[in-house]
């Protein structure tokens, strides 16, 4: 214990130290007035923020799940990656005392400042992310440091819900329907919504009441964040003046204007791991191996039958079977690039690498992702939005360490959310195609968030640097069904070498007309009364690489189209699910790989067409399905 507490007040005496912006190099250690009695002062000052941080960073370190030194040589059940699908399959799985189950993950524990709702933009250059991009193009992400969009993936307890921006979505009816209309039985909106609902554990007091789409049963929190800028209300007046309701999007209709619901619990990030792993750390049956890198899935060539996985942890090989399953949670870049490691791939490809071909699969297929833009800033005359100038300083840091209030809440800046039908506008049962996205700040609002979200530093610096000193503003219009499709690679047979991701996002004409509806939709927003009121301006500095454009026109805008819009970080699709009648269905319904026994993937990587949603909640929907899938294959009841 006291090792425990001595680690988390030195890392609460770095968080403060640079909080209060004090200069280890300044050689102002022993000086009156320096380092030594600037931070002494400044604790004894806040106390109380001081104490509550070290406490509760303490219980976090305390309840994360520790990792198994000694590794079974069989387990019932083998999971790889402890993400958003990896952390509630093995919570599901094992409930039964009997099972034992053994949970792999690439990356190492979560850390209590990961779990700070604003800090978001950081931690896409932290370990925790496997730092994955797309192959330079000639088409898209023009404006990005070589010509390459960045793919931030969660490499940690948790996954990518431990560095995501914590919006809590599930996508509309029609989404679900049409997965069961392309043959996947059971996968109708009124199939999954159960399980959305056995997850969820609704905060919001006005939601709590709404049982038929709402649950206070379930392991994972979903609040509004404590603190909104005036921009979220703002937002929401625009909406009204535009024609819009305010709304649920996740009760009965999703069209309208919200403040975002999140997974956060009293003002704090609630990743997959705090919610389904951190509360059964004392489970017998349950080992969890992090830092290991799963390498193979071991096949019976002769029966097409899975019966265990190679792993390294550190430079140490390790051999582990499965009595029962292996399944795969790696997420929808990890997990195909491990089928196909393993010998379930497309044929043509394989072959290139040597890799022996145990079953021909359109694996690394059907890559998707939402489509966004980042690039639409307005500029404010009064301070109503966040800068890092502003919300690093004393106070708010204080405010959140003492009472989870303040600034620090807003998850990644993001503070409200719409849904917008584009083929119906006004129809409240519509089926949504564009999302728009409030940011209460821009790129230029933080320092070093360009270089983060890998935009160009001289594009940087004649775009955004002129506006570094005021109050901004964006909003992302990004468009909820694709039409265009990429697909992931091996680079070689090398487990350890990222795999090469291509996606020319705007392939289809189509996805570049929705997404210019949804800027011409932004800038509707900043010209109501709502934002007027603020003062606020669009910033018309031409972007670089479109001067060429008149302004403001569609040419103009399908430039910054071409340079500046950016997958939105919901990878899916890469394992197809379908029947066998589907050319390019990797899974089954029931999550199982077509022509191989005992293997199943189940994450974002199965989903056959995007939900209108971002794709955490989803994921963590398709892992309680896919437990109960299991549960009834091994002959138990589902509860």
């Amino acid at each position: 214990m006291k090792q425990v507490w001595g680690v988390m007040k030195i890392r609460t005496l770095l968080l403060l130290i640079n909080c209060v912006q004090l200069d280890l190099v300044s050689g102002s250690w022993n000086r009156k007035g320096g380092l030594a009695e600037n931070v002494i002062n400044y604790f004894k000052e806040h106390k109380r923020a001081v104490t509550n941080f070290i406490a509760e960073g303490t219980k976090h370190f305390e309840e994360e799940p520790r990792d198994e030194k000694n590794i079974l040589p069989e387990y019932d059940f083998i999971i790889v990656g402890a993400g958003s699908a990896g952390c509630v399959l093995a919570n599901r799985l094992s409930e039964f005392p009997h099972w034992n189950v053994l949970l792999i993950e690439a990356g190492g524990k979560e850390n209590y400042v990961m779990d700070i709702p604003l800090l978001v933009t950081p931690l896409q250059v932290s370990e925790a992310n496997w730092k994955y991009k797309l192959e330079p193009s000639e088409n898209v992400c023009l404006g990005m440091k070589g010509r390459q969009c960045l793919l931030p993936r969660g490499k940690v307890m948790g996954g990518s819900s431990t560095i995501n921006f914590m919006i809590y979505t599930r996508g509309n009816r029609h989404d679900y329907n049409l997965w069961e209309k392309l043959g996947n039985p059971g996968w109708g909106y009124e199939d999954v919504l159960p399980y959305f609902l056995k997850l969820e554990n609704i905060t919001i007091p006005d939601l709590r009441r709404d049982t038929k789409y709402h649950s206070t049963r379930g392991e994972l929190p979903v609040s509004y964040a404590p603190y909104h800028t005036p921009l979220a209300d703002a937002f929401l007046e625009a909406g009204r003046a535009m024609g819009y309701r305010t709304v649920d999007y996740n009760g009965e209709t999703q069209v309208g204007f919200s403040y975002l619901q999140a997974s956060m619990k009293n003002g704090t990030r609630w990743s997959a791991s705090r919610a389904f792993l951190h509360p059964i750390k004392n489970r017998k049956n349950l080992h969890i191996k992090k830092w290991s890198l799963v390498t193979n899935i071991l096949i019976e060539r002769d029966t097409k039958t899975a019966y265990g996985v190679e792993f390294f942890s550190g430079k140490r090989k390790y051999v582990v079977r499965a009595r029962k399953e292996v399944i795969v949670s790696a997420g929808a870049i990890n997990s195909p690039k491990l089928l196909m490691l393993s010998g379930i791939g497309p044929v043509e490809h394989l072959s290139e690498l040597d890799i022996p071909l145990l079953q021909d699969l359109k694996v690394g297929y059907n890559l998707m992702d939402h489509i966004g833009l980042m690039t639409i800033t307005f500029v404010l005359n009064q301070s109503v939005a966040l800068r890092e100038r502003d919300v690093m300083k004393d106070k708010a840091f204080m405010e959140y360490m003492s009472y989870h209030t303040g600034p620090l809440t807003v998850p990644g800046c993001m503070d409200g959310i719409a849904f917008y039908d584009s083929e119906n506008p006004y129809d409240t049962e519509g089926d949504p195609d564009i999302e728009l996205l409030l940011s209460a700040g821009s790129i230029a609002s933080e320092t070093n968030a360009h270089k983060i979200l890998g935009v160009r530093e001289d594009i940087y610096e004649r775009f955004y640097k002129p506006i570094e000193k005021f109050h901004t503003w964006t909003a992302l219009p990004i468009i909820l069904r694709p039409k265009s499709r990429g697909r992931v690679f091996l680079k070689s047979r090398n487990a350890f070498e990222k795999p090469r991701i291509y996606f020319d996002f705007f392939q289809e004409s189509a996805d570049m007309d929705k997404l210019l509806l949804g800027v011409k939709k932004v800038l509707e927003l900043g010209r109501t009364q709502a934002f007027q009121k603020y003062g606020t301006r669009l910033h018309d500095i031409p972007i670089p690489g479109c001067e060429h454009s008149e302004f403001g026109s569609d040419d103009y805008w399908r430039c910054v189209l071409r340079h500046y819009a950016f997958p939105i970080w919901h990878l899916s699709g890469t394992c197809k699910m379908g029947p066998a009648s589907d050319r390019d269905a990797v899974v089954d319904s029931r999550l199982r790989v077509h022509g191989i026994k005992r293997l199943r993937v189940i994450d974002s990587s199965i989903i056959p067409i995007l939900p209108a949603a971002h794709t955490n909640a989803p994921t963590m929907m398709i892992a309680e399905k896919g437990a109960d899938y299991i549960k009834e294959d091994w002959r138990l009841d589902k509860f």
